[in-house]
């Protein structure tokens, strides 16, 4: 029968009818997000301090405010410093967003087997048109709306009508775009697209976006509230103390314009103070570290669906991995058929014409492959190799051509599938089952065999051809058995061996995963026997404590039991996917977090049960779906290298956490001791303003580009209760900011007479400077603070743009900024000072190192 378009037919569908791409739900605008970060609490902290300043102005020119005549480019320099710093963190966490988001979506493009000049292609989801036949196979979703032309399916349409009952669909029905195949094979003729399907028109429903925050980001909230916490409360006590400090304490004479300017002073205060301690870059971190390193992901084929994976990644306890295509090449490949006489053939063309035909039926009918040119698509792995095995044969494509009266797909309970079929002008004129399946499960039903000239015989040995197997597994070669049932006879076509080799990547990638403290396990459907050979090759096999236990011996075990010998699993073989839903199940109660790796239909529960599920790119779209990673090459190594990038999440934010809050600290300690001795307001509000942005938006770009490095997999996986700043991140913390606080009074109190009237621009420049100097300190734990610094090129760049556009405000900031110029001895007295901190930190770290 013949399906499809061609591609003229499909670009006039096309000119006609549109394309099957959705309308995307329109995200938040730059100038929407930026509307909404003015409503940030800071912010109106900062707009109050503004209308402050122009009320100080306008009392100065009128006369009712006593004291030092006050400038307009004062609360004009305020208004410009909090566009500017809004505008660029704005703009950093829309153009970051974004970027992460279109990588994902362009990641993520689900590609559809479809019939085009007569041949099965791939096909990107939004390039279908009605009019298009697309082949449907256990596991897709079905990508527009059409009607069955071939086959029969059913269906899982709860995305569409809430209700989760499998539905049968068969030659003329109706079938709806997001429905999932459940089971069945089945082509369908496209007849809606795009925006128009029934999807497409509640799509706004179901494509919202989830704004729940990460854990990380909850932590990074909590931690920036309790932060803000201490610095609104610090604010007001200083403010408090300031007035007590000039209404009780001072011996001045107490009018009423000196009280209003009291006040005000004392208000000016508490904003500084506030400013100062609220670390609002915190959860704007996250966002920037994502997509600075989605690129870098993508490249090593980890494409990251949820930001919660990546960051969870880095704290794995245990690692269920499946064994095909992950472990192993999954490059399979059929090297052996041996036959009821345990005659071996190591090439198809080498057996014999008359048992050749039942093999060649059994391998061409009882599948979900189809060979499409000179390719082969659809069906899993094994099924691709068994076909590609037998090839185009004779005996199949002219002298068999049968109905295919039932299928009943691969069940993980019967570890077999079938296929019943009749034709009268065949050797099958009444209803013959093939049967294809695990040895163990199809051998001890065959009372007969096919001899060599596919002949039916008695058959009794089982015994011989279980040791034939077991050779083979034990050359780690996995088999698959074909039987022909007739009636109530099993009758044995033969037993294929097929090779999976190890990926030599893989067994370096283990090694590496088992030092970072996580637990591998290989999950397989593979006997006993072939499983324990391909874990030693692959390295999980190396002490006498290391359990290997079958999906049987699994279920016989208490959960306390099995929590006993948790540590030790290291292969579970002839596995169920309700084995790995259980797994994850009992090692979340003893407290792990658990990554858990599938492909099929039947993986997406234990997918979604695990803390990171991790879908491979060659499985079906449920398991993607379920998924918080998708690794695109399917390779071990690829989740060796999700793990890395999770902790250098993790260490990026930790770095930009240890900068930040010295800053912080440090500040509020300055500000609240300077004007106790006599010295108000080292900084202004304008100084303060460029420091933020310092301290947030630049430095995170600087801190989220920091490389991967191998070390972090000799860390030890962090507790899920683990406070994201550990007890060295505080010894770093008070040891920096104190001595920053010590130098800011030794500047502040004893280098007055030196600066002169320019003590406020060379402390300006001073804080900003070792504030630049100490991000080396927090980039890295390593004595050399250069170390690796050429993994992360963006770090010296923004701390050179700092750097310049401190010396152009120091020269040109004037009024503004309160800045009139440094010569060349006063530049060198700040410099030394500030890079003071570089060997202070040294010193500290080879002291708790």
């Amino acid at each position: 029968m013949a399906f499809g378009l061609t591609d003229s037919q499909a670009a006039e569908s096309k000119a006609k009818f549109g394309d099957n791409r959705l309308t995307e739900v329109e995200r938040e605008g730059f100038f929407a997000k930026l509307k909404k970060n003015f409503g940030d609490p800071l912010i109106k902290i900062l707009l109050v301090a503004l209308a402050v300043n122009v009320l100080l102005v306008l009392g100065s020119k009128m006369g009712f405010i006593a004291g030092e005549e006050r400038h307009w480019y004062e609360p004009v320099g305020i208004a410009i410093a909090i566009l500017l710093a809004t505008f660029v963190s704005t703009f950093s966490e829309h153009r970051n967003e974004n970027a992460f988001q279109k990588l994902q979506a362009d990641a993520s493009k689900i590609r559809i087997k479809t019939y085009r000049n007569g041949l099965v292609i791939e096909l990107p989801i939004d390039d279908l048109v009605a009019g298009d036949a697309v082949l449907l196979q256990s596991g897709d979703k079905i990508p527009a709306d059409g009607i069955i032309i071939d086959g029969n399916i059913k269906v899982d349409q709860s995305v569409l009508n809430g209700e989760s009952e499998e539905v049968s669909k068969k030659l003329d029905d109706e079938v709806l775009r997001g429905s999932v195949v459940c089971n069945g094979n089945a082509v369908m003729r496209v007849s809606v697209v795009g925006d128009k399907s029934v999807y497409g028109q509640i799509a706004k429903e179901l494509q919202i976006n989830d704004d729940r925050d990460t854990p990380l980001k909850v932590k990074l909230t909590s931690l920036a509230k309790t932060i803000s916490k201490f610095g609104y409360v610090g604010g007001v006590s200083i403010a408090l103390a300031l007035l007590f400090q000039r209404i009780v304490l001072s011996e001045h004479c107490l009018t009423w314009p000196v009280l209003i300017k009291d006040i005000i002073d004392a208000v000016m205060l508490a904003v500084v103070i506030i400013v100062m301690a609220v670390p609002e870059g915190l959860p704007l971190m996250i966002a920037i570290v994502s997509a600075l390193n989605m690129s870098k992901m993508l490249k090593d084929n980890v494409l990251v669906r949820k930001i919660a994976g990546i960051e969870t990644a880095g704290s794995l306890n245990f690692l269920f991995s499946d064994k095909t295509g992950t472990i192993t090449k999954g490059k399979l490949e059929v090297v052996a058929f041996i036959d009821g006489n345990l005659k071996e053939c190591k090439s198809y063309s080498e057996i014999q014409s008359g048992l050749k035909k039942h093999l060649s039926l059994s391998i061409h009918q009882n599948t979900d492959s189809i060979i499409s040119g000179d390719k082969i698509i659809g069906g899993n792995a094994t099924e691709r190799a068994i076909l590609a095995f037998a090839g185009k044969s004779e005996e199949n494509i002219e002298d068999i051509k049968v109905n295919i009266i039932s299928k009943v797909p691969f069940d993980s309970t019967n570890k077999y599938s079938s296929t019943t079929i009749s034709n009268p002008h065949t050797p099958y004129p009444i209803p013959h089952t093939l049967i294809k399946g695990a040895p163990e499960k199809i051998l001890e039903k065959c009372k007969f065999y096919y001899d060599s000239d596919g002949q039916k015989k008695a058959y009794s040995g089982h015994g011989e051809i279980d040791k034939a197997i077991n050779s083979l597994a034990e050359r780690a070669i996995r088999t698959v058995a074909f039987a022909i049932c007739e009636g109530d006879d099993w009758i044995l076509v033969g037993v294929v061996g097929i090779r999976d080799e190890i990926r030599p990547e893989s067994v370096v990638a283990i090694k590496e995963v088992f030092d970072a403290g996580v637990g591998v396990v290989m999950i397989t459907g593979d006997r006993k026997e072939t499983a324990v050979a391909i874990a030693r090759d692959a390295g999980l096999l190396k002490n006498e404590n290391d359990i290997v236990i079958t999906s049987d011996e699994f279920a016989a075990l208490t959960d306390e039991e099995v929590k006993a010998k948790m540590k030790d699993i290291r292969v579970v073989a002839r596995a169920l996917p309700s084995d790995k839903s259980r797994l994850v199940r009992i090692s979340q109660e003893l407290n792990y977090v658990v990554g858990m790796t599938g492909d099929g239909v039947n993986d997406s529960p234990a997918l979604k049960k695990a803390d990171v599920g991790f879908a491979m790119g060659s499985g079906t779209e449920v398991a993607k779906e379920a998924s918080d990673i998708v690794i695109l090459d399917d390779n071990f190594s690829s989740i060796d290298k999700a793990i890395l990038y999770g902790r250098t999440i993790f260490n990026n934010i930790r770095k930009f956490i240890i900068f930040q809050l010295t800053i912080n600290v440090s500040a509020v300690l300055i500000n609240f001791a300077a004007p106790l001795l006599g010295h108000e307001n080292p900084l202004t509000i304008i100084q303060i303003l460029w420091i933020n942005l310092v301290m947030d938006t630049l430095a995170a770009l600087a801190f989220g580009g920091e490389a991967a490095l191998r070390r972090f997999m000799k860390e030890k996986p962090k507790r899920r209760d683990e406070p994201i700043v550990s007890k060295g991140m505080w010894k770093t913390i008070f040891t920096n900011s104190a001595w920053i606080f010590i130098l800011s009074l030794v500047f502040l109190f004893s280098l007055e007479g030196y600066f002169g009237d320019k003590l406020h621009t060379a402390y300006f420049t001073f804080f900003v400077m070792i504030a630049a100097f100490n991000a080396f300190n927090a980039r890295t734990d390593s004595i050399n603070i250069f170390d690796n610094i050429s993994g992360n090129k963006n770090f010296l760049l923004i701390l050179g743009l700092i750097a310049i556009v401190q010396v152009m405000l120091v020269y040109f900031g004037g009024e503004v900024f309160k800045c009139y110029g440094l010569d060349l001895q006063q530049w060198g007295i700040v410099l030394l000072l500030a890079v003071s901190i570089i060997p202070v930190d040294i010193f500290r770290k080879a002291v708790f190192k």
